[in-house]
């Protein structure tokens, strides 16, 4: 009479590693992820993060991690069923990208509200208050949208492909996303926010490039509109 083999219980856990190893030498994209991972991680600790702010960073980031994981499951998935185009399986991987796309801007907007802290938050409203950053910097941010609007459309409008909205020869994702960090720069005196603002920033123009909406000239077009009305707007102009 046979015995059945003794179970391994070892065995799930060495199968979710190798899922784990896999995706990260197959996957660029997961590889970005966690190299972002360990420069937050690293930003963290020299912040002084409490515990509360660590456990919450954490799990904001095993969101994206998990995200990304189930997007490049769900490709690998579709491309095996359906290895030639169809409408479908586009819509299933688009609809994968997008849900990486809105956890990194979660966590992106969850790791801001940790690096500024209460207190640097209360900073910025009473400066806005008073008027020491007050009516000049919130003109020159409407001001930088609205000339980043008309960049973007007649980019879009020269270009070959892409609609106004999606695509097009000039990313406005990159553009307003890089706007946005050096209006950062200019209200922080603090180099480590300076540099996260311009990493998110990035990190913005490398999702839309995972998402295959743009390509990195395309991207790159979009960040350098982006950062040249932001100088302008923020830095060279007299305050």
């Amino acid at each position: 009479m046979s015995h059945p083999p003794k179970k391994n219980w070892l065995e799930p856990f060495r199968v979710a590693m190798s899922g784990v190893a896999l995706t990260f030498r197959t996957q660029r994209h997961m590889r970005f992820h966690l190299y972002v991972v360990l420069a937050v991680i690293m930003l963290a600790s020299l912040l002084n993060f409490g515990l509360r702010e660590v456990l919450t960073l954490l799990f904001t980031i095993s969101l994206v991690l998990i995200a990304e994981m189930f997007n490049s499951a769900i490709e690998a998935v579709v491309d095996l069923v359906q290895p030639t185009y169809h409408p479908l399986a586009k819509t299933a991987k688009d609809i994968a990208a997008g849900a990486v796309l809105i956890t990194t801007i979660f966590a992106l907007v969850v790791g801001g509200l940790l690096i500024f802290g209460d207190s640097r938050w209360e900073s910025i409203k009473a400066n806005l208050a008073v008027g020491g950053f007050g009516p000049p910097f919130v003109f020159r941010l409407i001001v930088g949208i609205l000339i980043l609007f008309f960049i973007v459309v007649i980019g879009k409008g020269l270009g070959k492909r892409g609609q106004v909205l999606r695509g097009g020869l000039v990313s406005g994702h990159a553009a307003f996303a890089f706007f946005i960090a050096i209006g950062i720069m200019a209200l922080s005196d603090r180099w480590l926010v300076s540099g996260l603002a311009l990493v998110l920033a990035a990190i913005v123009a490398q999702s839309r490039w995972e998402a295959k909406i743009h390509s990195v000239f395309e991207l790159a077009l979009g960040a350098t509109a982006g950062t040249l009305v932001g100088l302008l707007l923020f830095v060279l102009i007299p305050k």
